[in-house]
C-alpha cells in the first residue's frame, strides 16, 4: 500500500487501536460532512451472532455523534429479522437497547434513482455481468437522514467474498423484499427465493450503493472495523470462527479507498492466517467490487495510508 502522500490520492486512517478510543480519533478525521440528523448503518446481525463486533464499540462511538440514530433494514432470507416485529426481538436479543434502531422499511420504500446508469447503458458497452439497476428501492425513512455513517464490520460474505462499506449499503439499504430483490435480480419475492441469484449479483450490488453515495453527496463517511474476521457475513448465524488476527480500523470518506485498504490489508496477513478469507473473496471474484465502484466514479484506488 502507498503510504507517501499524493494530492490525487483519497486519504484512509488506520489505528491498530480497536477500542472506542481508537474509533473516535479515526470519526474526527472523517467527520467534515457529517451534519443534521446522523444515521449509523450498521448490521446489527442474527440473534447471538458469533463474529458481531463488541456491543461497547458501537454504544461508545455512537453516544459521540449528537443526534444520531442506527439505522438497518429488515432482510430476505429466512431469518426472524424478515419481518420488523421479529427483527426487533433480534435487536433487543443482540443489546440494541442503547439508542433508537431504525428499520427504514418498516413504512415501505422509496426509489432511488442510480445517477448516470442510463447514461452508461446506453453508451452500448458490455459491462459485463447481466441485468443493471437504474434506480433501487431503499428503507423510506432513509430520506429522514441529512447524513449517513457506514460503520462496518469487514469479513468475508458468501456471494460478494467479503463484505466492506459497499456491501453494507448496496445491500443493507436496500429495502427488506422489494430492493435486496433487485439486488439480487430475482424475478419472485419471498424468503424462499433466494437461490434465484444472477451473475450479475456484484454490480448490481455497486450500483445499489452508488444510488445511497449520491444521495448523501458530501455528508457520508466510512469507518471499516477489521476485527472477527470470519469468511462469512453476520448475516449467518452459524458463521466460521475467524482464523485471522484483528487488525484494526480505517477510516475515509472515500468508499473505494477504504475497501480497496481493508482488502490490502487482509492481503498482507500471514499465509496461514489468510488462506481461507483469501479463497472466500476470490472464489466469488469479491475484488470486481473495487473495479467497478471505480468504473462508475464512486471514488478512488489509489490512497495515502496514514496511521494514527
Amino acid at each position: 500500500m502507498d503510504t507517501s502522500m499524493n494530492k490525487n490520492n483519497s486519504t484512509v486512517f488506520f489505528t491498530a487501536d480497536i477500542s472506542v478510543k481508537g474509533l473516535t480519533e479515526i470519526y474526527s478525521r472523517i467527520n467534515q460532512g457529517m451534519t443534521g440528523k446522523v444515521g449509523i448503518k450498521l448490521h446489527t446481525g442474527e440473534p447471538h451472532g458469533p463474529n458481531l463486533l463488541p456491543l461497547e464499540l458501537i454504544k461508545g462511538l455512537q453516544a459521540e455523534i449528537p443526534d444520531s440514530t442506527i439505522v438497518e433494514c429488515n432482510v430476505l432470507y429466512p431469518s426472524p429479522r424478515y419481518e420488523t416485529a421479529g427483527h426487533r426481538e433480534v435487536l433487543k436479543t443482540n443489546g440494541f437497547d442503547f439508542c433508537p434502531v431504525d428499520i427504514m422499511d418498516e413504512e415501505g420504500d422509496v426509489m432511488l434513482p442510480v445517477p448516470g446508469m442510463k447514461e452508461f447503458l446506453a453508451k452500448g458497452k458490455d459491462y459485463t455481468l447481466g441485468d443493471h439497476l437504474t434506480e433501487v428501492a431503499v428503507g423510506k425513512h432513509l430520506l429522514n437522514y441529512d447524513s449517513l455513517l457506514v460503520y462496518t464490520h469487514f469479513k468475508g460474505h458468501a456471494m460478494g467474498g467479503f463484505g466492506g462499506s459497499l456491501k453494507n449499503i448496496g445491500i443493507g439499504i436496500a429495502s427488506g423484499h422489494v430492493g435486496k430483490a433487485m439486488v439480487h435480480g430475482m424475478t419472485e419475492f419471498g424468503p424462499d427465493a433466494m437461490d434465484h441469484i444472477g451473475p450479475g449479483f456484484l454490480e448490481r450490488m455497486v450500483e445499489s450503493g452508488k444510488a445511497t453515495v449520491d444521495h448523501f453527496k458530501g455528508h457520508i463517511t466510512y469507518i471499516n472495523v477489521l476485527k472477527n474476521i470470519s469468511v462469512d457475513c453476520d448475516c449467518d448465524a452459524h458463521g466460521a470462527a475467524p482464523k485471522c488476527a484483528d487488525i484494526g480500523i480505517l477510516g475515509s470518506t472515500d468508499i473505494v479507498a477504504i475497501d480497496k485498504a481493508s482488502l490490502d490489508l487482509v492481503y498482507g496477513l500471514p499465509a496461514e492466517q489468510k488462506h481461507d478469507i483469501i479463497e472466500r473473496i476470490e472464489s466469488r471474484s469479491g475484488p470486481h467490487q473495487i473495479e467497478y465502484m471505480k468504473t462508475l466514479g464512486m471514488g478512488n484506488t489509489d490512497y495515502d495510508f496514514v496511521r494514527l
